[in-house]
């Protein structure tokens, strides 16, 4: 007898583990399903025929930008760049996550090839001021404080320079919630950055550019971002 009632008290006890171990999964899928329904929705930035929603600097400088094959270009890799040229989107952006597939080509013997993606950035006397997650020999994954501070912080390229195409394809993200700047270029974190001064405007426009010097093209595609 002690021993059938010892089984049926073992079988009480899982039973009850039973209930409260489906109570447990119901309600984390229940709290799962809320919190993907509740995710920001991830925004193109591109319709991939048009440049709706984006704009130059200069507005003489539009003539230099277009769309072909779904992808942002400027120049040509054959005649050199004249001046910095930034195509910047028409709505502005404080806390997201920003993707983009990207390819900078052109001969290093024609000058500088190189390129950016600025972000919170402000548009102040036909000019362009604030942070630029860098591309090219030297500066890829620098973060740059365009036509203010200049180079805040180096990218670390210890792992990147195994995994970067630099004249093929390479992915850009670029992160940035409060005070925290995060860069990463094929998946590989190139910058973690804190900006301590709060006079710096967290809140502003994307933009492309491309730098004068060499005979560069430059190719943006896929450009998304998602609020945080």
């Amino acid at each position: 007898m002690m021993h059938i009632f010892y089984f049926k008290k073992r079988w009480i006890v899982s039973y009850r583990a039973y209930h409260y171990l489906l109570l447990f999964f119901a309600s984390f899928h229940l709290n799962t399903s809320f919190a993907q329904n509740n995710l920001p929705a991830t925004i193109s930035l591109l319709d991939g025929k048009t440049l709706k929603g984006w704009k130059t600097v200069n507005p003489a400088d539009m003539a230099f930008w277009y769309v072909k094959d779904s992808s942002i270009v400027c120049g040509d890799g054959v005649k050199k760049i004249p001046e910095n040229t930034y195509l910047h989107t028409e709505k502005e952006y404080e806390d997201f996550e920003f993707r983009c597939l990207f390819r900078l080509s052109g001969d290093p013997a024609t000058g500088l090839i190189n390129s950016g993606i600025q972000y919170r950035s402000i548009l102040k006397d036909n000019t362009i001021v604030g942070y630029q997650a860098d591309i090219g020999n030297g500066y890829w994954g620098d973060i740059y404080d365009e036509h203010r501070r200049g180079k805040l912080i180096g990218g670390d390229l210890s792992i990147l320079h195994r995994v970067l195409k630099e004249d093929g394809w390479n992915s850009y993200i670029i992160r940035v919630k409060g005070s925290r700047h995060e860069l990463y270029i094929n998946g590989v974190k190139t910058c973690d950055y804190i900006e301590k001064d709060n006079s710096i405007p967290a809140k502003g426009v994307i933009a492309v550019q491309i730098h004068s010097g060499g005979a560069a093209k430059v190719e943006f595609r896929d450009l998304t971002i998602t609020p945080l």
